[in-house]
């Protein structure tokens, strides 16, 4: 995905998988953690925070926003750090009755989790890479060996080592040189995904010299092993706008600028054909994409574009022999799969179909081999995988069972394979890794994830249900309960997650940290909203810009449609989303506050206008495209109908739990901060709303596999202390 909100908080995805842990560990039984009986929240006074009149004229519209004096870009001030600090012991206090409940789930969650858990290799080029994560560590170690089974087992780099001297530590885009010799990784220290990429020595484990700073953490190799390219940041915006070509032993300061975009509204991208001949620069915006081409064998080939961009075509390209496959919108609303020579790429006029365009399924995309291609489409909400034999044109599609699931492809780096890998999991399906045959109907299980303690997956059952919005549209949602627990009679706790931006689709998918709610009478439902691409392309184009209002309207009818059906009871309803999904919840609020017991936002979107308003802040720019750009009053105006900030009005809101990171590059802290400042200010009626900022983290949370299991524990403490 292309834009600022799609990571969500960790412990709000609807696919969160955690690995790792102790068999050892006990695992305190739900009925027994639970407590005696509620206690009451210290009566402590909530931060009151100072009010600074600032008037903001648009279109000859004037707001005033008290809360702006919050943005600090350095994040550095006095006044604004212990404020955040004063949220924090606040929201401490309030919930100093959960810390109990909040130790039994992290404990709980904790002990489903396999210590001692490796990926599964996955094989590029002469050697197959995966990673170790052993014991109490909070980082993978990532190795290599010879072979499938670990023949002559190599440690490539120990992220636990490097990690030591930091509060956070991210590693990012492991990359090899063509001749196996030297690894570069992109890490941050800081949580702003602004990398510097370093260099190893695998022969010697020495580090090289060369560090290249303010980049986007990726590396991509030319076919000398000693040029390579990287993304560079704009270190105000956080856009990676510019590609450069480093040659080793150099000073970054002699790098030379390859490419530079200048239409801010546009992601760029590098990454190399599978059979390594060619490096593509991706431009990718909302609504048009498009890509350069690199000769990866020439140290001073410059790019060329494959077509001339245009408003609304996205296409993408992959290389096999002297063709390029391309995925496009051109005249396909759901995609289509094209094909031209080398010769004729230029030509759009050339492109011929590989598989047409379909109104009623999406190409979602692709993959290729020597005497195969492997595509993915959803048809009706759901994944199809179809293997085609490209000698004989003959086609058989993948089966999987459950009524709901997430399937993907991953780790296809060769074109001479002669089997395919893929990820498979449901809400009642732990994630599953396999190999499929390309040429018959064999399939191997390499590993399933598993959950320790006395987990059986037929205790959970899982549904997919469609619940009619206002305007008659058909909204999908998957559920998931555990069956001794689920009575449909309208006594269940429900929690229900949402997103419904940028077209990203959230498909359903096991989680080990929800069984904690399950186990204890919780439904769980994803709602598949406008917004997505659940159905197609047309699902994401009716809840974005000038339809916006549809994503929310969604989620409020399948709430309402849950309850009806009797999945909910209506007093013990819950919400919860992060990030773009944070904006849901606000708007959802505002709409209707009534309709939930308790909501989570977990690093919200919620202060849109003044957001796209001011293109200094990171990614602004890069959002026009899905919410509009409000310098155009059409826009302005609908944005500001929804805009959770603007829209807080005096009235009684839900219990509420607030999360932010104080690093977040994604969306600012001070959006949070000003929103629960401003909620404090109007809202009505005793219902809590608490805020937490982790002052160490950005957008992802915490960076330890442990360590965010605490953000759950406190979401799931904060919901099960409100059931009635």
């Amino acid at each position: 995905m292309k834009t600022k909100l799609t990571t969500l908080s960790l412990l709000l995805a609807p696919t969160l998988i955690l690995s790792g842990c102790d068999s050892s560990q006990q695992t305190t039984s739900p009925e027994a953690s639970a407590p005696a009986s509620k206690q009451a929240a210290p009566e402590v006074k909530a931060p009151v925070a100072k009010k600074v009149p600032h008037v903001i004229e648009t279109h000859g519209h004037k707001r005033t926003d008290n809360y702006y004096w919050m943005r600090d870009d350095e994040r550095k001030d006095p006044e604004i750090l212990a404020h955040l600090e004063a949220e924090n012991a606040y929201t401490k206090a309030k919930l100093a009755h959960t810390e109990d409940m909040q130790k039994v789930l992290f404990d709980e969650i904790k002990g489903r989790i396999v210590k001692d858990d490796n990926s599964v290799p996955v094989q590029d080029g002469a050697y197959y890479y995966s990673s170790e994560t052993t014991g109490d560590n909070e980082y993978p170690v990532h190795v290599r060996a010879k072979d499938f089974n670990g023949t002559d087992k190599q440690v490539l780099l120990d992220v636990n080592e490097l990690a030591k001297a930091h509060d956070y530590y991210a590693v990012s885009g492991l990359s090899v040189s063509p001749n196996d010799k030297i690894l570069a990784y992109g890490e941050d220290t800081v949580s702003r995904r602004i990398y510097t990429i370093r260099f190893k020595d695998l022969a010697t484990g020495k580090m090289l010299p060369d560090s290249l700073e303010g980049t986007s953490g990726g590396a991509v190799w030319g076919n000398d092993n000693k040029t390579v390219y990287y993304i560079k940041k704009d270190l105000q915006t956080l856009l990676g706008f510019q590609v450069y070509r480093h040659t080793l032993g150099q000073p970054q300061s002699s790098d030379e600028l390859v490419y530079e975009e200048q239409d801010k509204s546009y992601y760029t991208y590098v990454w190399k054909s599978k059979d390594g001949s060619t490096i593509y620069i991706s431009h990718d915006s909302t609504e048009a994409s498009g890509v350069s081409l690199i000769d990866a064998n020439d140290p001073k080939a410059k790019p060329m574009r494959v077509i001339p961009r245009r408003k609304g075509h996205e296409y993408s390209v992959a290389k096999k022999g002297d063709d390029f496959y391309i995925n496009t919108n051109w005249n396909a609303t759901n995609f289509r799969l094209m094909k031209a020579s080398k010769a004729d790429l230029n030509d759009q006029s050339k492109w011929v179909d590989v598989i047409p365009a379909n109104d009623n399924v999406k190409l979602n995309g692709f993959s290729l081999f020597d005497n195969h291609l492997v595509y993915n489409q959803r048809d009706n909400g759901l994944t199809k995988i179809t293997v085609r034999d490209l000698t004989t044109g003959k086609e058989r599609e993948l089966e999987f069972n459950d009524p709901a699931y997430r399937v993907s492809l991953y780790g296809n780096n060769n074109l001479n394979s002669d089997k395919i890998r893929l990820y498979y999991s449901s809400m009642t399906t732990p994630g599953s890794h396999y190999d499929y045959s390309l040429t018959g109907d064999a399939k191997k299980l390499l590993k399933q994830s598993k959950v320790l303690g006395d987990f059986n997956a037929n205790n959970y059952k899982s549904e997919r249900i469609m619940i009619t919005a206002r305007d008659g549209k058909k909204v999908p949602v998957s559920l998931v309960y555990r069956k001794d627990k689920f009575k449909k009679d309208g006594t269940n706790p429900l929690l229900q997650y949402g997103y419904g931006s940028y077209g990203s689709t959230m498909d359903p998918s096991f989680s080990i940290t929800r069984l904690s709610l399950l186990d204890r009478g919780f439904v769980y439902a994803i709602a598949h909203i406008r917004g997505s691409q659940m159905l197609g392309r047309p699902w994401y184009e009716d809840g974005k810009k000038l339809t916006k209002m549809n994503t929310f309207t969604d989620f409020i009818d399948v709430t309402k449609g849950l309850v009806e059906q009797k999945y909910g009871n209506k007093d013990n309803i819950f919400a919860a989303g992060g990030s773009a999904g944070g904006l849901l919840m606000g708007a959802v609020m505002n709409m209707e506050p009534s309709l939930y017991n308790g909501m989570a936002a977990a690093v919200p979107f919620v202060d849109v206008v003044t957001t796209m308003l001011d293109e200094s802040i990171p990614l602004t720019t890069n959002e026009f495209d899905e919410w509009g750009n409000p310098k155009n009053k059409e826009y302005y105006d609908y944005m500001l109908s929804y805009s959770p900030y603007d829209q807080v009005k005096a009235q009684d809101y839900p219990n509420i739990l607030v999360t932010t990171g104080l690093h977040d590059s994604q969306v600012q802290y001070f959006e949070p901060m000003k929103w629960v400042a401003k909620l404090r200010e109007y809202k009505t009626g005793d219902n809590l709303l608490v805020f937490k900022t982790d002052m160490e983290s950005g957008h992802g949370g915490a960076s330890g596999r442990f360590k965010r299991i605490n953000q759950s524990a406190l979401q799931y403490a904060f919901f099960l202390d409100l059931v009635k």
